[in-house]
């Protein structure tokens, strides 16, 4: 058989063995005055659970990695929101203030630098002490406390809560041990600075705030390193009682403490007289700098936020789950890199905002959200909301822009006139031409016209479907090309009666139209999808009309360029997804009529200095209202309209006036054109390509 394995204290040297039973007898004797339990009682019970304890114990502390929030950036590297479990922000000791690091050693344990993490001294000074009934002292050295921090740490991040291992908590004598023990392998792992680096990277110091240097930026807005003796001492003194030693909750504690602890950097030589009489004849001198976490702190790009947050939510690479992919998001210290322009989106946010403020009594929603042609990476995302759960004017956390999986409107919004190019994108790619004449007369089709619907079989009679144009006296022949410029319906129809309903949506779906609802493709339950009937979301319109300024190509709209975290890890993100749509000639001839909407004339979209494209879209009662347009380079989708009922535009005050009849060109139209006039020069911007013959 073999020899069972000797335990800790049979491994241990005759001397070991006694300078154990010193430190077992004195932490019992501290648990017991601290919590007034008998030692023999204690010793009655301990000596069994003392050596599993320590039998059990690893020879070394598995720090693993700190808890860290993530960083949301631009393209152009501006920081636009954070999301954290704790605000922490690691650092090296060398971006600690000398100060900092004086005063939490000062007044945590002094004889940090002289102890191998049992401070032998220390522990008999606090039976002693709490012996004679004067004070209660613990022991705990600051190499024990980080082993403390480290194993709450670790248990929070396995999910576990940590609520059994607490600072300030009351521990057992296995507790004790269990510290004691991994101090000592603690301090033969890493060197003393290292320690002290670990420790002030994750003690807590507020609430949610970990680690020194979120704290010095949370309440002094300063770096750890340009921490000043004063405002090390009252951050060293917080973290005996983060709840209590609260300096907005708590001021004159808070200052007591701080001026114990430069007592205790006074003792130490820490600092001189003159610097401690003038430390503590200041006051605590708060410039607190607020780092709210999640899409809320992100200003004016919150909703863009919000896309990223749901792509990342809903993303296999970045955990198995959605818990796992929120734990990932709050906790492991993800850098990430977007696609938007911050520029465009300033633009975007002041644009809308000018047309329909945010918290206008009308009630009426404003969007804008713009993605590259080429490449689909969405450049702005703008409403005019606050990104909020809490109720009340102009707030919601709902994205005008997207569809309802992202965290989109539950249904989108009818587009209107702005569906028509993909019915005149299919004419041109079934061999004819803008030039066509065609019949623009009719107003109804009656119940079983021989509409042509391939993708539904025999079942393509539909019921009889009356409509009319915005304005009167259109009802006459006219070209594809004027009847798509003039946004004539009867000219739109009488193109679809001649087409396969089939065709058009699948052109349409090629370009990346869905309904926003579930994402799939239009319904052909009514020739009406034509004209706009189903509702979808503004990001796919942007991305659909992206296709005619690329080319023909169409890019599914992207907003990460790249993810990695603080180990060197990288997570795969979508990558440019483009494909072929429609023909380079098409895209062309499909352009050229919606070139001749961006003229100032009425109803229709002012230059913007550069050459552009664009079409106007308004529903039935002016209840959504749009412009969708692109240069070479930028494509921008403009909404405007009522996110929450069915509630016309006009005859409402909107931003101080009252419009009898608000069509796409109007406030959308207006956002529009003040946008792209400002950003349509950041990018590309040439003239269009010419129009086979053939197609004109």
């Amino acid at each position: 058989m073999q020899a069972p394995k000797p335990s800790f204290l049979e491994r241990l040297t005759l001397p070991a063995r006694v300078a154990a039973f010193f430190l077992v007898s004195l932490l019992a004797g501290v648990l017991a005055a601290a919590t007034l339990i008998p030692v023999a009682a204690v010793a009655a019970t301990g000596t069994d659970m003392t050596v599993e304890v320590l039998d059990q114990l690893p020879d070394e502390l598995e720090t693993g990695p700190l808890d860290e929030g993530s960083k949301i950036y631009s393209a152009d590297g501006v920081l636009l929101a954070t999301f954290y479990a704790q605000n922490r922000v690691p650092v090296t000791l060398d971006q600690i203030s000398q100060s900092m690091q004086d005063a939490i050693v000062s007044i945590e344990d002094a004889r940090f630098f002289d102890h191998n993490g049992i401070d032998f001294k220390g522990v008999a000074r606090a039976v002693a002490s709490n012996a004679s009934g004067s004070d209660t002292q613990g022991a705990s050295t600051l190499t024990m406390q980080y082993v403390n921090n480290v194993l709450i740490n670790r248990d929070i991040a396995a999910g576990k809560g940590g609520s059994d291992l607490t600072l300030s908590g009351t521990k057992d004598l296995g507790d004790k041990l269990r510290e004691a023990k991994l101090a000592v392998a603690v301090e033969k792992q890493y060197t003393k600075e290292e320690i002290l680096e670990g420790y002030l990277n994750i003690v807590l110091f507020s609430g949610q705030t970990y680690g020194v240097e979120a704290a010095a930026r949370s309440f002094f807005g300063v770096p750890a390193s340009q921490l000043t003796p004063a405002q090390s001492a009252m951050l060293a003194g917080m973290v005996q009682s983060p709840s209590h030693y609260n300096p907005f909750t708590n001021p004159e504690g808070t200052q007591a403490r701080r001026d114990t602890v430069l007592a205790a950097m006074l003792k130490n030589g820490k600092i001189s007289q003159a610097e401690y009489e003038q430390a503590v004849a200041t006051g605590l001198d708060l410039n607190p700098q607020t780092v709210t976490s999640g899409c809320t702190g992100a200003e004016t790009a919150q909703y863009f936020c919000s896309y990223v947050e749901q792509t990342i939510l809903q993303s296999e690479a970045f955990g198995a789950d959605v818990q796992d992919r929120a734990k990932l998001l709050a906790r492991g210290g993800l850098t990430i890199r977007t696609t938007l322009d911050s520029r465009l989106q300033s633009e975007a946010q002041a644009q809308i905002e000018a047309q329909v403020p945010v918290g206008d009594a009308s009630g009426a929603g404003s969007a804008m959200v713009s993605v590259e042609p080429g490449t689909g990476k969405i450049l702005a995302m703008a409403q005019n909301t606050v990104y909020t759960p809490e109720p009340g004017a102009g707030r919601t956390q709902l994205n005008f822009n997207v569809d309802a999986d992202m965290g989109g409107t539950p249904y989108g919004f009818q587009p209107g006139s702005t569906m028509k190019p993909f019915t005149t994108a299919q004419w041109l790619k079934s061999g004819r031409s803008l030039s066509d004449t065609i019949d623009a007369t009719r107003t109804s089709y009656p119940a079983g016209f021989d509409w042509q619907a391939k993708c539904l079989g025999a079942n393509t009679e539909f019921d009889e479907w009356k409509f009319k144009n915005a304005s009167e006296g259109f009802e006459r022949p006219m070209t594809v090309s004027q009847g798509l410029t003039q946004s004539v319906n009867t000219a739109t129809v009488a193109q679809a009666a001649l087409l396969d309903l089939c065709d058009i949506r699948d052109t349409a779906t090629s370009m990346g139209v869905h309904r926003a609802v579930d994402g799939e493709p239009l319904e052909v339950t009514s020739p009406s999808f034509v004209l706009g009937g189903q509702e979808v979301s503004p990001l796919t319109m942007a991305a659909a009309y992206a296709t005619f300024a690329s080319g023909g190509q169409y890019c599914e709209p992207t907003a990460l360029t790249e993810v990695t975290d603080g180990r060197g890890n990288s997570y795969e993100v979508p990558g440019e997804n483009c494909s072929r749509a429609i023909s380079e000639d098409v895209a062309a001839a499909v352009t050229l009529p919606l070139q001749n909407l961006v003229n100032g004339s009425p109803g229709s979209i002012s230059p913007i200095g550069v050459p552009a494209a664009a079409k106007t879209g308004t529903t039935d009662q002016s209840e959504q209202t749009w412009t969708v347009g692109y240069t070479t380079g930028i494509a921008t989708a403009s909404w405007v309209g009522n996110w929450n009922s069915y509630t016309s535009l006009n005859n409402q005050e909107i931003n101080g006036v009252t419009r009898s009849y608000v069509d796409g060109s109007a406030l959308a139209g207006a956002q529009w054109t003040q946008y792209m006039k400002a950003v349509a020069g950041l990018y590309a911007a040439d003239a269009f390509p010419a129009v086979p013959a053939e197609l004109r």
